[in-house]
């Protein structure tokens, strides 16, 4: 990452390494495809690889197992059918093409949307054990903006039973994987990728990882904002920053989604700032209302009520703090105590746990919310048949990606776009992937250089610590780029980006490589580059489309039928725009017969 400090010269060109720049000794680990990513993605990509014969070794930044996914609680889409037979694959397309504002590439959209009954059926014959109706069939609930009861679920805690079940997959294959481990660089000369470097956090040596294929899988970029619904130290912008670094173009990245409910208040406490209230309560009939005891979202969607889109409820929900009817810690209230107790344990359980051990019994009493950083739908432009991005050998699967969801995500298709694209990549690499990588003598040197920068980087004696400078960046965007947005308020993140910039010349670095100092400046790094393009991509879509809502451009506009993207030039991010792809027949006839959710179903 050229932040700290990596030369600019193409580094195939560049001479060995001077003695200066050497840095300690390290491993070398030489394997056919490298997954970046423990998570979902990264797992189910690894899983169909080595059904095909083809050997990967998956990184990731935590234990084994413990990945952003398991904060996905809420269920996972596939037109099933199981309590709607009239739903099918175009339906599900047609509702995400809608939730997205028609920014979605429409391959993107139709390639998951097909996969996902035969994907729900594989995870349940692995073990997901998902919830079944009577007649013993995978059972569904509705979710925000869907026409149908279209989400599967374990509870309240699908993401974890479906990454346990991946892993169980995984280990039964033999696939080896490596936890603890920090990429930091891709290796790259912006035409082809050769492998990584990164860090062991458990002993703070250096691996070079040698590839002759790279997937990157390492989640989104949500915790860029002060309130999020992520751990501090996950989406962190790795993924979407070590691909564009390498040379891939970055798509989408002003469409940030806020999620209507995430925890707020004093009585919680700051560990559990933001962190989500899945949307499952309000699937299962939650209602919000205001500190004045207003059911308040028959103002703002009489007809779908709390179930509309995120970005319509969240929207909803911020108006009402604005307007003075939110609770004294900038909430509102949701409340699902109608519903019977035992029905609300059955199909909340984590909820119902979760708040009992801060006080709370959720089927008496309401829950305090306020809208939270979620989920990033912009990230890497890949081709959505392959998963390839414009740099040969360079794959981006996951939230890292960008694409299937426009301008806003449905709710239950993070999940599903995991586990659908980890398949395609897996697939498509399987008659790829060569089995004897080797690195070039100009990109050991680069490797060399990067590590050098990483050693200086660690000895860095300013006066400014890196958790200081993340939460700057993060109150930042909050207050720029955050639910409602206006150009003198991103050109005011603009310059404070700039500030920023500035300031990590004076970093302080405590602690050795095993240290929480030293991740926090790797990732500040990824950080700062992704808050650019967030910026500078909603200071250039002037409408308001999906999750992105300006006060001087309130309207979407046709001329803005565009994606934005950025590519890494001479003097910084360049942006251009492209044009959206219509979507198949199939689909567009589901658009045109009109479906829509008739939430007072629930009622």
């Amino acid at each position: 990452m050229t932040q700290y400090g990596l030369p600019d010269e193409d580094p195939v060109d560049s001479p060995t390494a001077d003695a200066r720049a050497q840095p300690s000794e390290y491993e070398t680990v030489a394997v056919p495809v490298l997954v970046i990513g423990a998570g979902a993605a990264g797992a189910r990509t690894a899983i169909e690889l080595a059904d095909r014969g083809v050997e990967s070794l998956v990184v990731g930044k935590r234990d084994h197992g413990d990945a952003h996914t398991t904060w996905a609680a809420g269920g996972i889409n596939g037109a099933l059918g199981s309590l709607d037979p009239e739903d099918d694959w175009t339906i599900h397309a047609a509702d995400t093409l809608n939730e997205g504002h028609f920014l979605n590439d429409p391959v993107a959209v139709e390639t998951v949307t097909k996969a996902m009954p035969d994907q729900l059926r594989e995870l349940d014959d692995w073990g997901a054990d998902f919830d079944r109706t009577d007649d013993g069939e995978i059972n569904q609930r509705y979710f925000g903006a869907q026409s149908f009861r279209r989400t599967a679920f374990v509870g309240d805690r699908t993401g974890e039973a479906i990454l346990d079940t991946l892993v169980s997959k995984a280990q039964s294959l033999g696939i080896p994987y490596r936890d603890n481990v920090m990429i930091t660089d891709l290796l790259s000369d912006g035409d082809r990728v050769y492998g990584a470097v990164a860090v062991d956090l458990t002993d703070g040596e250096f691996v070079l990882f040698v590839a002759d294929y790279v997937v990157v899988a390492a989640g989104g970029f949500s915790a860029l904002y002060e309130r999020h619904s992520s751990r501090d130290d996950e989406n962190t912008a790795d993924g979407p920053a070590l691909a564009y670094e390498a040379g891939a173009d970055l798509m989408d990245l002003e469409f940030v989604q806020f999620h209507p409910t995430g925890m707020v208040g004093d009585r919680y406490g700051e560990e559990w700032s933001g962190r989500l209230v899945t949307e499952a309560v309000r699937g299962e009939g939650g209602r919000l209302f205001n500190a004045d005891g207003e059911r308040f979202m028959e103002r703002y969607s009489p007809d779908q009520m709390e179930l509309d889109a995120r970005d319509v409820v969240a929207r909803a929900i911020a108006q009402e703090i604005r307007e003075g009817r939110g609770t004294e810690n900038e909430g509102v209230y949701l409340d699902v105590s109608h519903r019977d107790a035992d029905y609300v344990r059955e199909r909340l359980p984590s909820m119902v746990e979760r708040f009992a051990s801060l006080g709370v019994d959720i089927t008496e009493d309401p829950m305090e919310v306020a809208p939270t950083a979620h989920y990033t739908m912009g990230g890497v432009d890949i081709d959505w048949t392959t998963g390839a991005t414009r740099v040969d050998r360079l794959y981006v699967v996951g939230e890292s990606a960008a694409g299937v969801h426009g301008a806003n995500r449905l709710g239950g298709n993070s999940l599903a776009e995991t586990v659908a694209m980890g398949t395609v990549v897996g697939e498509h690499l399987a008659d790829r992937a060569p089995r004897s990588p080797t690195l070039p003598d100009g990109m050991a040197a680069y490797a060399e250089r990067a590590m050098h920068a990483l050693n200086e980087l660690g000895d860095a004696d300013g006066t400014v610590r890196p958790a200081t400078l993340i939460a700057d960046l993060r109150e930042c965007m909050a207050q720029s780029a955050g639910i409602i947005r206006d150009e003198a308020g991103l050109r005011a993140g603009l310059s404070t980006l700039q500030n920023l910039h500035e300031r990590t010349g004076d970093l302080r670095v405590e602690g050795d490589r095993t240290d929480q100092d030293f991740e926090l400046a790797v990732d500040l790094s990824f950080m700062l580059t992704l808050a650019e393009g967030i910026l500078r991509g909603a200071l250039a879509r002037e409408e308001s489309r999906g999750a992105h809502y300006r006060t001087d451009f309130e309207a979407p506009s046709s001329d803005w039928d565009r994606n934005v993207l950025f590519r890494r030039g001479d003097t910084g991010m360049e942006r251009d725009t492209r044009g959206v792809s219509a979507p198949s027949s199939e689909v567009q006839a589901a658009l045109e017969a009109g479906y829509e959710l008739d939430y007072h179903h629930l009622e």
